[in-house]
């Protein structure tokens, strides 16, 4: 299987031979569960103290005969601080008391993270990778496809150190593509407070080594540059969905031949 070569100008240049991962059968269910799983990775464990608003002298006193009870007195019977001479305090420790307890916290044992076999998780990266050369997925998440998949571009790609030059380059070849995501979804509600906007994602570039364009492309909207020992199923599959758009260079096809 071989796919055209581009060079940084955005013209044909040649053939690359293509390695067997992507002619793997595309699996849209196992990378769905990847992705989440990557997603859950990302969230931290949260819970409170489980002594938080239990920590005061506050007691339920309901018995009539009790020194300091509550009962007939013309007051809710709650817990209450225990005050000298069998005085009434403030109420403490119920849910709807000031500084009481959570009705129903968090709890750090409560378990938030997908796991997925290491095995089945290589499966599905290589056929996530499978997916990114296949027009009918990389369309289906409405990306604009003006080039034959997937994707190859020269070496000299990853030596470029200047964002105007990356975007013209990214122009040539994706530039359909690029304009969709310049206009941002204006997100409503709290979250518009913080983060309201979201830019739809553009292609995913995939470099062998530690390369100046990883610097230069990263404040291009949607575009995302990764090393191909950094690659992901969240990265290949944004929100659980195959076919991302995706450009590799050719030092980063031998890369991903060497995946397993």
């Amino acid at each position: 299987m071989k796919a055209q070569t581009y060079g940084i100008d955005g013209k044909a240049t040649g053939e690359a031979e293509l390695p067997p991962q992507f002619s793997a059968e595309v699996r849209p269910d196992l990378i769905a569960r990847a992705a989440i799983s990557d997603q859950t990775g990302h969230y931290q464990p949260k819970g409170n103290d489980p002594r938080a608003g239990m920590e005061t002298s506050a007691r339920y006193k309901g018995r009539k005969e009790d020194f300091g009870s509550g009962k007939n007195k013309g007051t809710a019977i709650r817990p209450r601080e225990i005050l000298p001479k069998g005085r009434l305090g403030k109420v403490k420790r119920i849910p709807s008391a000031v500084k009481g307890r959570r009705a129903h916290p968090p709890h750090v044992n409560k378990i938030i993270f997908e796991r997925i076999n290491r095995k089945e998780y290589r499966i599905a990266l290589i056929s996530a990778i499978a997916a990114t050369a296949h027009k009918s997925f990389v369309e289906a998440r409405g990306h604009k496809v003006q080039v034959a998949l997937p994707i190859v571009i020269d070496n000299s790609f990853e030596a470029v150190a200047k964002t105007a030059q990356v975007q013209a380059t990214l122009e040539a070849l994706i530039g359909a593509d690029l304009v969709r995501c310049r206009n941002p979804k204006v997100r409503t509600g709290v979250r518009k407070r913080k983060h309201g906007k979201k830019y739809p994602q553009s292609a995913i570039i995939a470099v062998a080594t530690d390369a100046p364009v990883l610097r230069a492309a990263r404040n291009i909207p949607g575009i995302e540059v990764v090393k191909v020992s950094d690659l992901t199923v969240e990265k290949l599959a944004p929100g659980a969905k195959a076919g991302r758009l995706a450009i590799y260079t050719k030092a980063a096809l031998a890369e991903i031949a060497k995946l397993q």
